[in-house]
């Protein structure tokens, strides 16, 4: 069975920058389509950078040119760089995964795995 485990949040100002992790036990990570998602209070979980088990990686618009997800293999671990932050950027962090991705790469159920998320909170 597949664990996640996020870490790396906190508060920061605006115009900060955060790096998140992600833990992945009981698999390989390389197998697996890898993401970070996003929800804040009151709106739906929405997915902002996927990287895939052929290594593409994708960017919702919002965090396009200021976020970065990356992995290593070697620590079996997911990353979000967080740059120039946004207030519009609090939230809970999610890292999930998934063997593939059949269909849009930002849908909820398209990820089987999920962590308990970090709480990221941007004050301006």
């Amino acid at each position: 069975q597949v664990q996640l485990v996020e870490s790396g949040g906190g508060s920061v100002q605006a115009g900060g920058s955060l790096r998140l992790s992600c833990a992945v036990s009981g698999g390989t990570l390389s197998k697996y389509s890898m993401a970070w998602f996003r929800q804040a209070p009151g709106k739906e979980r929405e997915g902002l950078a996927v990287i895939e088990s052929d290594g593409s990686t994708s960017y919702a618009d919002s965090v396009k040119g200021r976020f970065t997800i990356s992995q290593d293999t070697a620590k079996n671990t997911l990353y979000l760089q967080m740059n120039s932050l946004k207030p519009e950027d609090t939230g809970t962090y999610y890292c999930a995964a998934t063997i593939v991705i059949m269909g849009w790469v930002f849908a909820v159920p398209e990820y089987n795995y999920w962590g308990q998320g970090t709480q990221v909170t941007v004050s301006s």
